[in-house]
């Protein structure tokens, strides 16, 4: 059997070269990829999907700490950073919507007998980046692009806020039984699609929050992003002490 390699040096041959495919061979990877992609958009129980669009876009957008961080991060250190922020939100949410929408009972009790000390940690974590916020000072703040260990820590940060939060998967788990949705009962195509709704609605209103908040940024004083680093530092450390009452 002829390598790849010697494939493409055949191509070289006339009789060869006259052949369209060895042509777009380096393209092939990519078009399997986005074929494959829409077979299975093609296959999707729509209406699960959309309704998972809807889920997500509602657990997101209320304003809670992990929204504060995203707008602060958007405001001190860009676009990217304020929408990774986001992303580990929409990473946590996609997780806890696979949990409830596949009807994983027994890893939604683990959380619930978990929940207090998820509350501890997620709250005692909240009240050290609300003082961290506190005493940060605008001067510290960079104009140049976010780096990779820094888009890393914005992403892990606010996957672990959400994740250590036993009420998003429990208002999930709500949203599923209130519209009957999830469980075996829909099929694993059907809660699959729910799943992929959840985490793109959810990361829809992460972009859309970080693209408008970022349109400001430029504006932003030092001394206004002094005031920020106190409002949203108090308001985070607040969350956080509401979390262990």
């Amino acid at each position: 059997m002829q390598t790849f390699g010697g494939l493409c040096r055949s191509a070289k041959n006339p009789g060869f070269s006259s052949l369209p495919f060895l042509h777009s061979l380096p393209m092939m990877p990519a078009m399997a990829f986005i074929s494959m992609f829409l077979q299975i958009m093609s296959g999707m129980d729509t209406a699960f999907f959309e309704r998972g669009i809807i889920i997500g876009l509602s657990i997101a957008a209320p304003i809670g700490p992990v929204s504060l961080l995203c707008i602060r991060k958007t405001l001190a250190e860009g676009r990217l950073s304020g929408i990774a922020s986001g992303l580990g939100a929409a990473t946590a949410d996609a997780s806890f919507s696979c949990v409830a929408g596949f009807g994983l009972t027994y890893i939604l009790n683990i959380m619930i007998g978990l929940q207090l000390l998820l509350r501890l940690m997620g709250g005692l974590y909240l009240i050290y980046l609300g003082f961290k916020l506190l005493l940060a000072r605008p001067t510290e703040q960079t104009a140049l692009p976010t780096k990779g260990d820094g888009l890393i820590h914005a992403y892990a940060t606010t996957l672990f806020l959400t994740l250590t939060n036993p009420m998003t998967i429990l208002s999930f788990a709500a949203f599923f039984a209130g519209l009957g949705l999830g469980g075996a009962r829909n099929g694993y195509a059907s809660s699959g699609a729910l799943v992929l709704g959840v985490f793109i609605g959810s990361a829809m209103w992460w972009l859309i929050l970080s693209s408008g908040v970022g349109a400001f940024r430029q504006r932003c004083s030092q001394r206004g992003m002094q005031w920020i680093n106190r409002i949203s530092g108090a308001m985070i450390a607040g969350f956080g002490l509401a979390t262990l009452i």
